[in-house]
Order: structure tokens, then C-alpha cells, then sequence
């Protein structure tokens, strides 16, 4: 686990370095062609994603029959 963690912060850090290039070269290239230098927004921060909360059989179940009730009145109509 930690080593993919490592990996993971590794590519991060590469993604922003070639990031970094790429503004550079773009703004390079059009200060060559007479453009005013292009101000880029920073890029977004990754957000942890919300857990996942573990539903009972009993819920599922329910929620099976609700959507099949749904479908049934839908065809009906």
C-alpha cells in the first residue's frame, strides 16, 4: 500500500512539472507571435472521496422491490 502511495505521489509530482512546461512553452510561443503571457488558473486539489456507507440486505431488498413497483406502474400508465 505504501508503495503505491509513493507512486501515486510521484506521478502527481511529475503531472505538475510537465504542467508547469507546458505553461511555460505556451506562454514562450506567444510572447514569439506578440501575445500578452496567458495567466492559468491553478489546478484543482484532488478531494477524498465520501465513504460509502454498507446497506443491510434488508434495505436492498426494498429498494429492489420499490424500483420494480416504479417500472410496473410505469408500463401500466
Amino acid at each position: 500500500m505504501r508503495l503505491l502511495e509513493e507512486e501515486v505521489a510521484r506521478e502527481r509530482a511529475e503531472s505538475e512539472r510537465l504542467r508547469a512546461e507546458n505553461r511555460a512553452l505556451t506562454n514562450s510561443l506567444l510572447g514569439t507571435a506578440g501575445f500578452p503571457p496567458v495567466e492559468f488558473p491553478e489546478a484543482c486539489k484532488p478531494q477524498p472521496l465520501p465513504r460509502l456507507r454498507k446497506r443491510s440486505w434488508h434495505q436492498i431488498q426494498a429498494w429492489r422491490e420499490a424500483g420494480a413497483g416504479k417500472q410496473n406502474h410505469e408500463a401500466e400508465s
